[in-house]
């Protein structure tokens, strides 16, 4: 990639998080349906012609945005560990929770979730990034080898995380990582015993 090409490139991504991050305050401000391109450019500072060369319309934008976000979810997930590590639920400490520092370096993206006329597919795809996490990327084993259902285990431990982290955010991160966290291992404890993380 020649120096020109590296630059615009650059100059390319950084005009999609400005189109982004604009996106994302104002539908805070006056919600995902009334807003219009016009509103996008205005707040970040181009003109339309520069929209259009990145997207066709707000619909398209708002699924870059979503779609980023969740795959730097996805992402995030893996980071402390390497492919057949196995975690014991007794030993974990804070840097096995990546994906709760993500959310929190992301809040900005993630409080959409408290708007009612918010992101479209954010309410649904959300928990769903969890749950694709817990099934393609870990096997767990549960406290005394209860024999259970793994399909509705993993779904329930999904979907209970994704409540916690919801709770947490609709308080405005009240409790700092830290605590937060180490309410999450607590209860961790009581149903699962050890996990493997076998990688993407």
């Amino acid at each position: 990639m020649s120096y020109e090409q590296s630059v615009s490139s650059k100059q390319r991504n950084r005009t999609k998080e400005h189109l982004k991050h604009a996106l994302v305050e104002l539908i805070k401000e006056k919600g995902y349906h009334s807003l219009s391109v016009k509103d996008i450019v205005n707040y970040a500072s181009y003109n339309r012609s520069t929209f259009y060369i990145h997207y066709q319309d707000k619909i398209e934008l708002a699924e870059d945005l979503l779609d980023s976000m969740l795959q730097g979810l996805e992402d995030s997930v893996g980071k402390p560990y390497v492919p057949g590590q196995k975690v014991y639920t007794t030993n974990l400490h804070a840097p096995s929770f990546n994906i709760v520092s993500y959310i929190y370096k992301h809040r900005n993206f993630f409080e959409l979730i408290k708007y009612d006329d918010t992101l479209p597919g954010l309410h649904t795809r959300f928990p769903q990034s969890i749950l694709k996490i817990y099934k393609d990327q870990f096997i767990f084993k549960t406290i005394n080898n209860i024999p259970v259902n793994m399909d509705y285990f993993k779904r329930y431990t999904a979907y209970g995380f994704y409540g916690l982290i919801l709770n947490w955010i609709t308080m405005d991160f009240k409790e700092s990582q830290e605590e937060f966290i180490k309410e999450v291992i607590d209860l961790t404890k009581t149903h699962i015993y050890s996990f493997e993380y076998i990688g993407k």
